[in-house]
């Protein structure tokens, strides 16, 4: 299971290089049924993972001019204070049991993984969808700021619950609310995602007890991906590797969902099997 978790962490880096987001969607899942790592746990690690290896991957993107500062600015202020804010507060705020009805206890691990795994299967759709317009013409820069802002910090609580990137809302948010091109707001996501999953991971220092071979292991081969990643972008068609990935991420959203409800199922059964013999 290791084995196929360290090749998973190449896929992550992989996907971050070719289409700035989708790895990301990844690492909690790859970290708690490949490494047995805690759900709550893994968020915080996945935001290391994806931060460190979104850094990393920003800055080849820099260099051929398909980063922008000022875009990455204004998105990247509410998402960076929403994502810290969140791990910091909100995150060690949820109790452990939630709530019980009769038999169904949801637990803050299950509340988690249940949540991701719906957030893949939105991101999957939005990887799927085909584009109404491939080669539209570039439209001039506009901010609409209100929406940016709001964006970011909707973009930085949900990385701070699920430690995601985010990148599949960033994406479209940088095309349709800032009018990036495409290639632009690739490299632009992968700046975001940089600053506010490394701040939001200093919101679990000091709470969370970290395995630093793990975390660093899995990082450097994530970001030996992206390299990779970086590298087929410019000879494999991203619009099918995206929809090919989206398809992945849509069957282990629905693989995850339906197996924490079997297990939920199976733990009820023999909670009721245990009363009734007691």
């Amino acid at each position: 299971m290791e084995i196929a978790g360290y090749l998973a962490s190449l896929v992550i880096g992989i996907s971050l290089g070719l289409i700035g987001g989708g790895g990301s969607i990844l690492t909690v899942p790859v970290l708690v049924y490949l490494f047995g790592v805690n759900p709550v746990v893994a968020t915080a690690y996945s935001l290391f993972i994806v931060g460190a290896t979104s850094l990393v991957g920003a800055f080849p993107k820099y260099k051929a001019g398909e980063v922008n500062l000022k875009t990455a600015v204004i998105f990247g202020i509410p998402s960076i204070a929403a994502v810290y804010a969140t791990r910091a507060f909100i995150v060690p705020a949820i109790p452990q049991h939630i709530i019980s009805i009769g038999s169904f206890e949801l637990t803050k691990p299950l509340m988690m993984m249940i949540l991701f795994a719906i957030l893949m299967v939105f991101a999957s759709i939005s990887m799927i969808r085909e584009k109404k317009c491939v080669d539209c013409p570039e439209e001039p820069q506009v901010f609409n700021y209100p929406l940016i802002l709001l964006e970011g910090a909707v973009v930085g609580v949900l990385t701070g619950l699920v430690g995601a990137g985010g990148g599949f809302l960033i994406i479209p948010a940088l095309v349709l609310l800032s009018k990036l091109p495409m290639k632009q707001a690739v490299g632009t996501s992968l700046l975001i995602i940089a600053a506010k999953s490394l701040l939001g991971f200093t919101g679990d220092l000091g709470k969370t007890s970290m395995d630093w071979t793990l975390l660093l292991s899995v990082s450097g081969l994530a970001i030996a991906g992206i390299f990779v990643g970086n590298v087929l972008s410019k000879k494999v068609s991203a619009s099918s590797l995206k929809k090919g990935f989206g398809w992945f991420v849509l069957v282990m959203g629905i693989y995850i969902i339906i197996k924490e409800l079997f297990l939920m199922l199976v733990d009820i059964k023999d909670r009721l099997s245990f009363n009734s013999y007691s």
